[in-house]
């Protein structure tokens, strides 16, 4: 409840809080408790509409009680554990008898109820239902349930370094299983459970953590042969990596980003990978206008809502606010415009978001389209045979994998052509 505590109180991701947490207080704990802790935390923020549901009580008897992380907690252990309300008051002090009569009336139920309403059941804020109907349609319980359900771990080998082959073999050595996974030629998936930070084949640069659905994404940048690629809003870089290693450690590629924190992490991935041919920059006028129209790829890796990371994020939709949606819709459309003018004639921009909504994605890529008359689309399903090989999941244009249908958090892709001769 401590860690659970934190987490709400901080406003920052839960995966940073919990981890920070942990190491301050480790010690205290034996494995298993660690483990157990870890486990329960991430179940209460997952599941926190169902659990906020039954603490509200009905309308004939409502609990009056505002559910907090020790609630949630008896909560989930009453309900998805069978535990007993008596032997879980001490958690609740000098609240033990408010407490009391809600948690008893939680015995022998679970945490499904046929009266439970859609945005509880799918344990999603109620205000952002209608934008997932409006996206998934008749798929909507499919990928909502999907969603609710812990990821695996993906990594990305680096080909720079190794074999995907010799990589799992690699990981074997420390007792980690993996398969490939089933697009990217470049992954690996492992238990939701595992961690790789600390092996010897992360610290040797042979593997980093990241999702199927980000490995295709980038992949499908087609940076290969390139001789100047741009990462616009490269973060920590875990794109960049992929870039980099298409690109063969040859050309010219910059990581760029707002935030010098992000961009000092990505120089420490780069250095780990063996990457040679990348240089990262803050993000400035000056440098975006000395090199308008000369760059063969432009990735636009936008800030996003992140709905399509729920799975691993589940703490993330209970930040996430309608204002969230309405500041960056148009922050994003600013970034491609902007973006837009490094792209050379004949060359490509691709804008990827994490996100599963339309206005963030489709919307966002034909209003672009809208503005910018000398940029049309290519179909995802003429890059893929080069890029990732195999046949291409999506019907395309757009590129748009989903938790449900792909086993991938959700990433969106448009991969944006500017003309080669200068519109009329």
């Amino acid at each position: 409840m401590a860690l659970l505590d934190a987490i709400a109180g901080s406003g920052e991701p839960a995966d940073r809080i919990r981890h920070s947490w942990m190491r301050q207080h480790h010690r205290r704990f034996e494995p298993a408790e660690r483990t157990a802790i870890m486990q329960i935390s991430e179940d209460v923020l997952r599941l926190q509409g169902r659990l906020d549901w039954w603490l509200a009580g009905s309308a004939d008897h409502p609990s009056g009680l505002e559910p907090d992380s020790r609630l949630r907690v008896a909560a989930l252990r009453i309900l998805s554990g069978g535990a007993k309300a008596k032997g879980l008051l001490p958690l609740f002090g000098e609240d033990e008898t408010a407490a009391a009569a809600l948690l008893q009336r939680l015995e022998g139920h679970t945490l499904e109820h046929p009266h439970m309403p859609p945005a509880a059941r799918y344990s999603v804020p109620d205000w952002i239902l209608p934008y997932l109907e409006a996206r998934f349609g008749g798929d909507l319980a499919m990928e909502l349930a999907a969603m609710l359900r812990p990821a695996p771990l993906d990594v990305r080998i680096n080909p720079l370094k190794t074999t995907r082959d010799a990589a799992a073999a690699a990981l074997a050595e420390e007792e980690l299983r993996s398969q490939p996974t089933p697009f990217s030629p470049l992954g690996l998936r492992l238990s939701p459970l595992a961690y790789v930070n600390n092996t010897r084949a992360h610290g040797a640069g042979l593997v980093e953590p990241q999702d199927e659905g980000s490995q295709l994404a980038a992949q499908l940048v087609d940076a290969a042969g390139c001789r100047f690629v741009a990462d616009f809003c490269a973060g920590a870089g875990g794109k960049t990596l992929v870039l980099a290693a298409a690109m063969k450690n040859a050309g010219r590629l910059v990581a760029m980003d707002v935030s010098a924190g992000r961009l000092a992490q990505a120089k420490l991935r780069l250095r780990r990978a063996g990457v040679h041919n990348a240089e990262c920059r803050e993000l400035e006028p000056k440098w975006l206008k000395r090199h308008a129209a000369q760059v063969d790829r432009v990735l636009v890796d936008a800030p996003c809502t992140g709905t399509g990371t729920w799975r691993r994020k589940p703490d993330a939709k209970w930040r996430l606010t309608p204002r969230d949606l309405e500041e960056l819709v148009p922050r994003q459309a600013e970034i491609l415009d902007r973006a837009a003018k490094l792209v050379k004639p004949g060359g490509r921009l691709v804008y990827v978001t994490c996100s599963v909504l339309r206005e963030e994605n489709e919307q966002q890529a034909e209003a672009f389209l809208q503005r910018h008359p000398d940029f049309s689309v290519l179909s995802v399903t003429e890059v893929w045979p080069q890029t990732v090989g195999g046949a291409c999941p999506v019907p395309g244009p757009y590129l748009s994998l989903s938790p449900g249908r792909h086993g991938t958090d959700g990433f969106f892709a448009a991969i944006l052509v500017r003309s080669a001769q200068p519109a009329a």
